[in-house]
């Protein structure tokens, strides 16, 4: 099982700011472990620049980012999902498709850094704010030992990791997977 490349789907509510920036994450620190992927129930089909921005800032790559639809991976030739994660409360588990071979899904509600209204300034900490927050539990979720936990058990630390509360230290930049011991 340490040799398996788990797919997970981060899942918005339009796949323009959080799920992105989640899926870039994920995408850097877990090279060759995980596969990361965005989509969205009512995607606005472009990403938000200060998105953009804070990936880029971070050094991670924006290339094949977009987007999407959750309905992209309800789809038969869709990849098989492992994991699912929605990062909003305005999608409701219940809503989604049901997805094929049945993944193991958390909520990890991140404030939503669109709904901020001000300065350019406050706009950027509100972003660098949830990309924080994302890649910390990206983080403890990465570090966790997939080989040796039964699936009721990798359901708790996923819950666990849903539970944290907010971190309150400056971001870290992301880096490669580097085990933690937060949980």
């Amino acid at each position: 099982m340490t040799d398996q490349i788990f797919n997970v789907l981060f899942l918005g509510s339009r796949n323009s700011a959080r799920s992105i920036m989640a899926e870039a994450i994920l995408n850097h620190v877990g090279k060759n472990r995980f596969r990361a992927f965005s989509a969205g129930n009512q995607p606005d089909g472009q990403i938000s620049p200060f998105a953009i921005e804070q990936i880029q800032r971070a050094n991670l790559s924006v290339g094949d980012l977009h987007s999407k639809s959750w309905n992209e991976f309800a789809k038969p030739d869709a990849p098989t999902l492992d994991f699912v994660f929605t990062v909003c409360d305005k999608v409701s588990q219940n809503d989604c498709p049901v997805w094929a071979g049945l993944p193991m899904t958390a909520i990890w509600e991140i404030d939503d850094p669109l709904l901020t209204q001000g300065s350019r300034e406050e706009m950027h900490h509100a972003f660098s704010q949830a990309f924080s927050q994302i890649n910390w539990r990206i983080s403890i979720f990465t570090s966790l030992p997939f080989a040796k936990l039964s699936k009721m058990a990798l359901k708790s630390e996923l819950e666990n990791i849903s539970q944290l509360k907010e971190r309150r230290s400056s971001p870290r930049p992301v880096a490669p997977f580097e085990p933690r011991t937060a949980i």
